[in-house]
């Protein structure tokens, strides 16, 4: 393992860069109308806490490959449009006003998290 030191000042100035850059790329995503929610993508506690569906549930989807998903960190995340699909498809016995519950719940999820890391 390499270790590279540097002046205070220098990795301040690097900093602001970094939040700069962060900053400029929220508020893309924010201005951007054509911003689908269709492609956000939630974690399985959010799906089956607001589909009110069980982890178990999910489980028999995925490994009877009815839902696409992605793992990370061990953590299984599916896309809203999946999460659609499966409504769409009745394999969710779940209505309308639960998908935009979860719609809602994450976005306000997201914008709590960017609040504590601007803190």
């Amino acid at each position: 393992m390499e270790i590279i030191s540097f002046d205070s000042e220098l990795y301040k100035e690097l900093a602001k860069k970094i939040d700069f850059i962060t900053d400029y790329i929220t508020k893309q995503e924010l201005s951007n109308p054509n911003n689908d929610i269709d492609d956000t993508w939630v974690d399985s506690y959010e799906v089956c806490t607001f589909l009110r569906i069980s982890e178990r549930t999910l489980q028999r989807l995925r490994s009877g490959g009815q839902v696409a998903y992605s793992i990370i960190s061990g953590k299984s995340y599916y896309q809203i449009k999946e999460i659609k699909r499966l409504l769409k498809e009745h394999l969710i016995k779940s209505g309308e006003d639960c998908l935009d519950d979860l719609i809602k719940q994450h976005k306000q999820y997201n914008e709590t998290r960017k609040r504590n890391k601007q803190a």
